[in-house]
């Protein structure tokens, strides 16, 4: 997709940053009116709060200008954009931190979830999770103990989704016989 095209006897992209990049302030103006407007646009498209679309806008370019050197081609819009979006996410997530509440102090005593963590770990279901093959294992753990969806556990595996929901009910199958109490031993070996 091509976003700007450089009227003759204007410098592309390219020559623009190499300029930026010997640190000529006027490529600078001329890149940002080039660029901003779409640049601007696009972002009001992802969020609605226009004070953080200016800023994360501002941001991005002094991103261009501390870091034009490490363009390379000669149009600059896909690398502009990519700059753009993570400054985009990296405002966004610290808005988030900053509407959180504090945080309590921590009390010593052991929470719902370690317990949980340590039964995992220790118990009965730490056992059988230890049997089930590796595979299996860490679909469990992606999707039951992380907490992950399908589509999140697919990619942090590198497995497609499919796979995903097959090994969890695989696993889950695995789990349930393992766990069962008329398959468990008692303490003399039998069946208890």
């Amino acid at each position: 997709m091509r976003l700007f095209r450089p009227l003759r006897g204007e410098r592309d992209d390219g020559a623009l940053l190499r300029a930026v990049r010997a640190g000529q302030h006027e490529a600078l103006g001329t890149f940002y009116d080039r660029h901003s407007g779409w640049l601007h646009a696009r972002l009001n498209r992802r969020c609605g709060d226009p004070e953080l679309v200016r800023e994360v806008v501002q941001d991005t370019f002094v991103t261009v200008w501390r870091s034009a050197g490490g363009f390379r081609g000669t149009e600059a819009g896909g690398w502009l954009w990519t700059i753009a979006a993570r400054r985009l996410v990296d405002a966004l997530r610290a808005q988030e931190r900053a509407e959180r509440p504090l945080d309590l102090p921590v009390p010593d005593v052991p929470s719902a979830e370690q317990h949980v963590l340590a039964g995992l770990e220790y118990g009965d279901v730490g056992g059988a999770l230890r049997r089930l093959s590796p595979e299996l294992a860490a679909v469990l753990r992606a999707t039951v103990v992380d907490g992950l969806t399908t589509r999140e556990a697919a990619r942090l595996l590198g497995i497609p989704e499919g796979t995903v929901k097959t090994r969890a009910a695989r696993a889950r199958r695995e789990l349930r016989a393992a766990l069962e109490p008329s398959t468990r031993q008692g303490p003399t070996g039998g069946r208890a």
